[in-house]
């Protein structure tokens, strides 16, 4: 809706939301700066001079607004995997549902690198390990719980599909294995689901936890 100013003859457009504050633009740039940096660096080497130069701000800014370099990591891997629902997916279809999810998680959106910063870190860094294992222990156990046989073998059967999809990543897209690479997504789909669904399916009974 347009409206005439009464004290100016300008035409003053109230629909318009108001201009984006300072404070979040300033907050966007630091994030955006944090994940290349912790990306390129991972958490040991990244610094909060270096973010602060990417964002061409004073490191003073950085710390302001995020306290540390570690909150300032939480703040850029707040994962959530959204998994698809299993309970909807055909059984013998599970494996390659799972592989297909990873990795156009991975290699669909260049801005969604959050899982690979978390992995490049998780090596050296016992706060991003930790927040590592966080993430499949209540997110994938979770998933697995209402479709796996029993559900006391849920935690079992995630750490299994872990080894695979965080090994698959490792060397896919850290230490970017030349054959790994070469690989298609959908011969990888193939092969690595097929373990992927003896993790969830297969008969785990003489498997001592």
């Amino acid at each position: 809706m347009l409206y005439v100013n009464a004290c100016w003859p300008t035409l003053v457009d109230m629909t318009a939301g108001p201009p984006p504050r300072r404070s979040d633009a300033t907050r966007s740039r630091i994030l955006r700066s944090a994940r290349t940096e912790f990306a390129v660096a991972g958490y040991d080497r990244a610094t909060i001079r270096g973010i602060a130069a990417g964002a061409d701000i004073d490191p003073s800014l950085v710390m302001r607004y995020f306290g540390s370099k570690a909150d300032l990591f939480d703040a850029i891997v707040e994962i959530d995997l959204r998994l698809p629902n299993l309970a909807k997916v055909p059984r013998r279809r599970l494996g390659e549902t799972l592989v297909s999810h990873f990795l156009t998680r991975w290699e669909g959106d260049p801005a969604d690198d959050a899982l690979l910063t978390l992995l490049r870190s998780a090596a050296t860094d016992e706060n991003a390990a930790n927040r590592m294992r966080g993430i499949f222990r209540h997110q994938l156990v979770a998933a697995l719980v209402d479709i796996v046989s029993d559900p006391a073998e849920a935690a079992t059967r995630a750490g299994l599909i872990a080894t695979q999809m965080l090994g698959l990543a490792l060397c896919r897209h850290i230490v970017r294995l030349p054959p790994v690479v070469a690989l298609e997504k959908a011969t990888l789909i193939e092969f690595v689901g097929s373990t992927i669904q003896r993790y969830v399916t297969a008969d785990l009974r003489g498997l001592k936890c």
